[in-house]
């Protein structure tokens, strides 16, 4: 691309309709800004004339729009066109009515930000999601969280003890329902920095955020331990160095026997110093309404749970390529009580001695520098520091030995420190690679206590000290035009060094641990026909080992690392144009080899061990269907048989040795259709449905608790004009009174009468601005 030497605010622009490629060489000669691309296909794109007085900048996003690409600021005269990723797939529920991307013209290509190197979802080599919809001024945007998006996404599972202490599991790879000190089996980040090393998901606010991907795992050539089920990903809407925005959202829910909810979200966009410095800031605050009574208190509506947080990004942009983003986030979640019922008592209602609250806290601060050069190469230093704390309450009145009211408390403290730092290139129809350099340095205490209110005393915990350094890389190699072939390793050296909290009854355990490993991966994507692609894939994952309380009050013993290796076959096909089926399947088959579990005692006491072997075969689809504009019809299962062997799982009946919250088959389905109307508003209508197939607890005869295997149905009207949204949401019309979690206080666990009910039919109305 050319450019004048005169740069104007406000210039005559003529560009007629013509190829993308000549519409930015004339947009550049005639308003003096460099505009520079290495993406293929810009000359089979066809970009609309535009005419008029504007600033060069205006001009540059018309050409753009609806194209499948965007700018990037390099300064204040320069500009870089790049691919722009979009959403697809089975959104969830609460999001079913946002504007589709096959609303804009075909052309552009979803871009997976997770592969670390942009690649294309259509000849990315695995099993990848991308939900969407949390942005301001979409139809959909409210307060959403990762909860929310595994109970609507069947390739997803998750723990229902409360939000900021569930854990999630992607395609089935789960270990264990309780929360201890093993790795994470699905690492969640929030752009360039992990959320946490072990223990439960924050169960952070999506609002203003870009997307949510998630990639199959295991990762651990990218990603390295703990990814061995894979990674979901966070990618919130970047910091705009040119435009003053905000937003506000805020809804009322009213819930069939229940106490009122509400949520309230904004943004506020600030260019500090346009084209090279800006600020995002994003707050919000919320509360769900309990609806679970205690008979014995009294009391109802006890399971009230309330979030604020806030999060921040500072960008600068001092030109040439480079940018520097300083970032940091910040919630609290506070829950008044278990959100628990019990069988003899009623479907919605217990019995307790005590209250059970619980919190989440976690603060992140993370810093990102990134390069681009026009040859394609591309330089990431992510630097962060993660703290999460959580606390539980639980009720040991009814515990043997329990002579009046007695509370149990467990407090789980997780401090990491993570430094990556990587060097790639892409350039179409070229060899492309990924080299990476990354550290890692993770603390995480449990601290326990049990006695009489005001009165307790500390019981033995553990610290677990993991410090790791890898080295991976990874290549794509385009044999043909159609065939890419990807190959890549990870080679880690990692330790972890275990102390108890108090001096225990026996010093058999290891105190440290040294691991060393290397997890490759090799894949391929064959694009067999126009937007169709099969792809295939063999990777391999890992979790360090550790120190963790044992079996018997006063003991602690060690626990070994597990691995993990999955082949899986895929078909992936997309739109060619605005309507047609977007569609993918695919198959896997997983050897988890010496499974870590965070387990119970009968007596409610928690110890971890390594539970034996598991084989698991996966088959899942998601589909998108557009017969005629605006009417989508969209569905998404997945169906796992797994079968795990050793000791404890044999002490089940042979139907019950499954791994924990896997149901044997999860699916849903929606329906959407959105029109346009005189006034130039949009109305939007949605209805649908999912179904979670039964499950156990976990492994063993003790824990062989059934759960799940029920339907919900969901419906939503929204209405869009100019920059205001009207939405009224419905969620389980039809007052289902399910269980999905058997477990609330796992001190009576061995009662086997704990039920987590489904929150009775409820209906939201909100209300949206951004500009």
């Amino acid at each position: 691309m050319v450019a004048a030497p005169a740069i104007a605010q406000s210039v005559r622009i003529t560009i007629a309709p013509e190829p993308l490629d000549r519409a930015l060489t004339s947009l550049a000669r005639q308003s003096g800004f460099d505009i520079i691309s290495t993406e293929p296909g810009l000359a089979r794109i066809q970009a609309r004339g535009v005419r008029g007085q504007m600033a060069p900048r205006e001009a540059l996003q018309r050409l753009l729009d609806g194209t499948g690409y965007r700018a990037v600021a390099i300064d204040a005269r320069s500009y870089r066109v790049v691919r722009a990723p979009k959403t697809i797939g089975a959104l969830i529920r609460r999001v079913a009515v946002r504007r589709h991307a096959d609303e804009t013209e075909p052309g552009g290509d979803i871009v997976v930000t997770a592969s670390k190197q942009g690649s294309t979802l259509l000849r990315f080599p695995g099993s990848a999601l991308t939900i969407g919809g949390f942005a301001p001024g979409s139809l959909a945007a409210r307060s959403v969280t990762m909860d929310d998006v595994a109970r609507d996404t069947p390739v997803l599972q998750n723990t229902e003890l409360g939000e900021g202490r569930n854990k999630i599991f992607i395609r089935g790879i789960a270990d264990s329902s309780f929360n201890g000190p093993t790795q994470s089996t699905a690492s969640l980040y929030f752009d360039e920095v992990p959320l946490g090393f072990a223990g439960p998901e924050p169960s952070l606010n999506l609002y203003d955020m870009k997307s949510v991907e998630v990639l199959e795992g295991p990762q651990g050539t990218l990603y390295g331990s703990g990814a061995i089920g894979g990674i979901i990903h966070l990618e919130p809407n970047p910091t705009d160095l040119a435009k003053t925005a905000a937003s506000l959202s805020a809804g009322v829910t009213l819930t069939q026997g229940g106490a009122a909810g509400y949520d309230a979200a904004g943004m506020v966009n600030l260019p500090i110093l346009k084209d090279r410095v800006g600020l995002r800031v994003v707050g919000y605050s919320e509360r769900d309404g309990g609806y679970i009574t205690d008979s014995m208190r009294r009391l109802g509506n006890i399971n009230r749970a309330d979030r604020i947080g806030g999060r921040a990004s500072l960008v600068i942009a001092p030109g040439d390529g480079w940018s520097i983003e300083l970032g940091a986030l910040g919630q609290k979640i506070d829950a008044a009580d278990g959100q628990y019922a019990e069988t003899m008592s009623g479907p919605l209602e217990r019995r307790s001695v005590l209250a059970q609250p619980y919190s989440s806290h976690i603060k992140l601060a993370r810093g990102v520098v990134r390069k681009h050069w026009d040859s394609g190469l591309d330089l990431v230093s992510a630097t962060g520091y993660v703290d999460l704390r959580t606390f539980d309450t639980f009720d040991a009145s009814r515990t043997i030995g329990a002579t009046g009211p007695t509370v149990y408390t467990t407090e789980q403290s997780d401090k990491l420190f993570v430094q990556e730092t990587r060097l790639s290139r892409a350039v179409p129809d070229k060899i492309g690679w990924l080299v990476g350099l990354a550290f890692l340095e993770d603390r995480d205490v449990q601290a326990r206590t049990l006695g009489m209110p005001n009165q307790t005393r500390d019981i033995i915990g553990v610290s677990n000290r993991t410090d790791s350094v890898s080295v991976f890389g990874e290549a794509n190699w385009p044999v043909t035009e159609r065939l890419t072939l990807t190959g890549g390793a990870r080679v880690t050296a990692a330790r972890t060094d275990g102390e108890p909290s108090v001096t225990p009854r026996s010093n058999s355990f290891v105190k440290g641990r040294a691991t060393r490993r290397i997890d490759p991966t090799l894949a391929l994507s064959w694009l067999v026909g126009p937007r169709l692609a099969l792809f295939a894939r063999v990777q391999s994952g890992y979790r360090t080992g550790g120190l963790a309380v044992a079996s018997g009050v006063g003991r602690v013993q060690d626990f070994g690392s597990d691995s993990i290796t999955v082949g899986e076959l895929g078909l992936r096909k997309q739109r060619t144009g605005a309507t047609g089926l977007e569609l993918t399947v695919a198959a896997s088959y997983a050897r988890w080899r010496d499974i870590q579990a965070d387990l119970y005692t009968r007596r409610g006491q928690p110890y971890t061990s390594n539970i034996g072997n598991a084989d698991i075969i996966g088959l899942e689809a998601t589909g998108d269907w557009v017969p005629v504009r605006g009417l989508h019809a969209n569905f998404a299962f997945l169906y796992t048989h797994n079968v795990v062997d050793g000791p404890l799982a044999q002490s089940s009946t042979k139907a019950n040795r499954r791994l924990p919250e896997t149901p044997a088959f999860a699916g849903n389905a929606g329906l959407s259709y959105r029109w346009t109307l005189r006034d130039a508003s949009i109305l939007s209508i949605a209805t649908s449905g999912r179904y979670v197939g039964r499950s156990v607890l976990g492994t063993g005869d003790f824990l062989d608790v059934s759960q799940g295997n029920y339907a919900v149905l969901d419906a939503q009207i929204a209405w869009h004009w100019h920059t205001f949204d009207v939405t009224l949401a419905g969620d389980n019309l039809t007052n289902a009174t399910a269980n999905r979690f058997s477990l609330g206080n796992p001190l009576i666990l061995a009662s086997r009468q704990q039920t987590t009910p489904l929150r009775p039919r409820n209906v939201r109305l909100g209300v949206s601005v951004a500009w």
